[in-house]
Order: C-alpha cells, then structure tokens, then sequence
C-alpha cells in the first residue's frame, strides 16, 4: 500500500481501526491545528469505513461551536489550543455523529500564534468514549508546522489506542 503517509502514521493508524473494530466501535475525529490529517490517514487505509463515521475539520473558534457544540466562553477564558477545549470536541464529536469514540486535536502548529504560556508546538489532544472518562494529554512538539501536525497526528492515535485498549 502506497500513501502520501509515512509508514509509521499508516502502521499505527490501521492498528488503532483494528482495535477499534474488534472492539465493535465506530469512530469520530475533530481536528483543529491537524487539519484534516488525521482522518486522512485514517481513510488511506482500505477498509476504514468500517470503523470510521466522520471527521469534523473545526479550524476556526467559530466552527468549533457550530459544529461541536464548543462553549463559546472557552475561547475567551482558556483559548482554543486548551484542555477544556480538546475535551469538548471530542465530546461534541460523538455527540453529533453515530460513533463511541472519539479523538480531538488543537493547538499552534506555527510558525506564528504562540502567547505567552502557550508555544508553538503546544497540543492538547482528548479522546472520548461512551462508556468511559474522557482522556486528556498536553504536549508541546518541536519542529516546523509540519512536524507538528504529523507528531499530534500519531500521539491522537496512541491516545486513541490508550482510550480503547483499557
């Protein structure tokens, strides 16, 4: 199989609809800073339809709140790259689509946006499920705005397997 993707994204990315599909879950994904990439990999994997409902591609604040059902108040009390916003996408996720789990990214993938107490390469990723608590990380990745995007990419796939593993 030939993708636009490395082979690692792929390996892990097919593990992580593996799992889910043997644990009979369909999947959502929100992605802010990723911007699509996520569930691009996901679906350059023959088979993902089996797996995975839909993908909300939510850059804008805006978006976030029509799409996800975000709280406006987020963005002006803690901003967008934030847990409390990473958690109320993926929530909002598999509350607007057919699936169990779901995973969401935002954050500053550069070169500009970052503030003060908030760099470039700051990710805070949430994965949620049905049945289980909501799963938070925060990372700050190093690298050019694409490296960014492809480190969260494969740490929202770990966090994903974390999520449906347990």
């Amino acid at each position: 199989m030939t993708t636009i993707f490395p082979k690692s994204l792929t390996d892990i990315a097919e593990e992580a609809l593996d799992t889910c599909r043997g644990s009979g879950l369909m999947l959502a994904v929100a992605e802010s800073c990723t911007g699509g990439m996520i569930v691009a990999c996901l679906t350059s994997i023959p088979g993902a339809s089996a797996v995975l409902d839909r993908g909300f591609v939510t850059y804008t604040n805006r978006s976030k709140q029509d799409m996800l059902g975000v709280p406006p108040h987020l963005f002006a009390t803690v901003g967008a790259a934030s847990e409390e916003v990473a958690r109320a996408m993926a929530e909002g996720a598999i509350e607007r689509s057919q699936a169990h789990v779901s995973v969401s990214v935002t954050g500053i993938a550069g070169p500009g946006g970052a503030t003060v107490g908030k760099p470039v390469g700051l990710v805070h990723m949430a994965c949620a499920h049905k049945d289980r608590a909501t799963l938070h990380e925060r990372h700050v990745f190093s690298g050019d705005r694409d490296a960014v995007r492809r480190q969260a990419t494969e740490a929202a796939f770990r966090l994903l397997l974390r999520q449906v593993e347990n």
